[in-house]
């Protein structure tokens, strides 16, 4: 009995699975490194993730050195066809799709547990019509793809299934 009471975890609604001496995250700006990216996107990321573990943990920020640290880059930022449909009169492809495809590179260090620290990159996409324009489309797809890129750091970070 005496072994078992020494292995908690602690375990919340959202699934995540953080043990009980973990109590502060740190999540830096994440700078960009993709030349097409928005400006303003390697802010509206970073906000992301800090917003999703504010939610669904009760962890504390920390400015740096948490007992849970992530660091990374916006590595690629592209927009392109996607899903042809046939051929213009001039013999160019014609595309029914485009899509924005973003990835970052992310490093967590788990100060609490080593053996979950991790170095990976995430890539997640949204598509829109070529009726519309990137610059049109692009914060709903921002919205989208981020809503993705941070469920899956969140979910490789503190979801041990």
């Amino acid at each position: 009995m005496a072994f078992l009471s020494g292995c908690k975890v602690s375990y919340s609604f959202t699934g995540a699975s953080i043990a009980p001496d973990v109590k502060t995250v740190s999540i830096p700006y994440f700078s960009s490194y993709a030349p097409l990216a928005k400006p303003t996107y390697s802010q509206s990321f970073t906000e992301a993730l800090k917003d999703i573990f504010a939610s669904q943990t009760n962890l504390s920020f920390v400015p740096k050195g948490g007992d849970l640290e992530f660091e990374g880059a916006v590595t690629s930022y592209n927009a392109a066809p996607v899903a042809i449909q046939g051929t213009t009169a001039n013999g160019l492809n014609q595309a029914a799709q485009n899509r924005l495809s973003i990835t970052v590179n992310v490093k967590f260090v788990n100060n609490k547990d080593e053996k979950q620290n991790f170095e990976t990159t995430f890539t997640r996409f949204a598509d829109f019509p070529t009726t519309k324009t990137l610059a049109s489309e692009e914060e709903r797809l921002i919205k989208e793809i981020n809503a993705q890129l941070v469920q899956d750091i969140f979910n490789k970070a503190v979801i041990n299934w």
